[in-house]
């Protein structure tokens, strides 16, 4: 049986997930993002096992027919809107999931929100870049205390978000479709109008699933109504904001800055805009990535992996 590990950037795979205890298994580790369709095939063909790590690698039908020895795969996390689900049950390819340390991936990512947040208010990149040059404070950092940050979503996520916000004595805010009063309440927040958490947010923090609904939702006319002070953080999905006008925004100074962990296209590309953009804090979609994550993931991946040479698949998607 061969089993294929997609997107292990960090090398960390075969450390996490016991992958020796199972039988009669080959197991081949790819560290390096597969972008190109038939680089993806040649990658794959022959494996019955493909692990994919979040959402990095679309399994589309068109690579699902050509991959005809997938028997199974295996994704982290319970909903991967990158998979093809009819097109895998088609195909005779059952999908599974991983279902360890759930609440904590959203603790993890509400953690790494607020250090963005603290990072691009108070110059931390900046500083620590200039002090290692050899020169000293270069910058004016903005108080959290007293400014109002603004919750695009209270999901769980996003009503974490809000909790750590009152924390720094910051008046809250959130808007999403569906949300009410009352449920804003909940978390210390207050629901405004759409047009009014852009307007008066110092902080925007994103917090919403990626949908038709949501897609470029966050556009030029949302941006250049936010607060020529205020920031943007995005911990979400990138798609969620219109990276095009973002990158207008921060170079022409209409918005002050952001802080941004994920993007439209993973790895981000070389060219793309937002690399030069001033005032930003870019990290590799992060949100995620830590050890107690990690420990889960990797060990219901391999239990998963036995369970269906057994007959009896686990944590079965779709």
């Amino acid at each position: 049986m061969k089993i294929v590990v997609l997107d292990d950037y960090q090398r960390v795979a075969r450390a996490y997930g016991p992958f020796e205890t199972l039988a009669d298994a080959e197991v081949e580790v790819l560290h390096e993002h597969l972008a190109d369709h038939h680089d993806l095939v040649n990658a794959l063909t022959g494996a019955q096992v493909v692990v994919a790590m979040r959402e990095r690698t679309p399994f589309t039908a068109e690579l699902l027919r050509d991959l005809p020895d997938l028997r199974l795969l295996i994704t982290t996390g319970m909903v991967n809107a990158s998979i093809d689900l009819a097109a895998a049950k088609e195909q005779g390819v059952t999908v599974c999931g991983t279902t360890a340390a759930g609440s904590a991936v959203s603790s993890n990512t509400a953690e790494l929100t607020w250090a963005l947040i603290l990072a691009v208010q108070r110059n931390v990149v900046t500083e620590d870049r200039a002090l290692r040059a050899g020169r000293w404070q270069t910058t004016v950092g903005t108080d959290l205390n007293g400014s109002t940050l603004g919750v695009l979503g209270l999901g769980r996520l996003g009503s974490q978000i809000a909790r750590i916000g009152r924390a720094f004595d910051m008046r809250v805010i959130a808007w999403s479709q569906n949300l009410t009063a009352e449920r804003a309440a909940e978390v210390g927040a207050t629901l405004v109008s759409r047009d009014q958490l852009f307007a008066e947010s110092d902080v925007l923090s994103v917090h919403l699933k990626l949908s038709d609904r949501t897609i470029g939702l966050v556009g030029a006319a949302e941006l250049k109504a936010m607060k020529p002070s205020a920031v943007l953080i995005n911990t979400s999905r990138g798609p969620i904001v219109d990276r095009t006008a973002l990158a207008v925004a921060l170079t022409t100074g209409s918005i002050a800055g952001a802080g941004l962990d994920v993007f439209d296209t993973e790895p981000l590309p070389a060219g793309d805009p937002l690399r030069a953009a001033p005032n930003t804090v870019l990290l590799p979609h992060l949100g995620y990535v830590t050890d107690r994550t990690y420990q889960g993931w990797f060990q219901q991946i391999v239990e998963n992996i036995a369970a269906w040479q057994a007959g009896t698949p686990l944590r079965t998607i779709g």
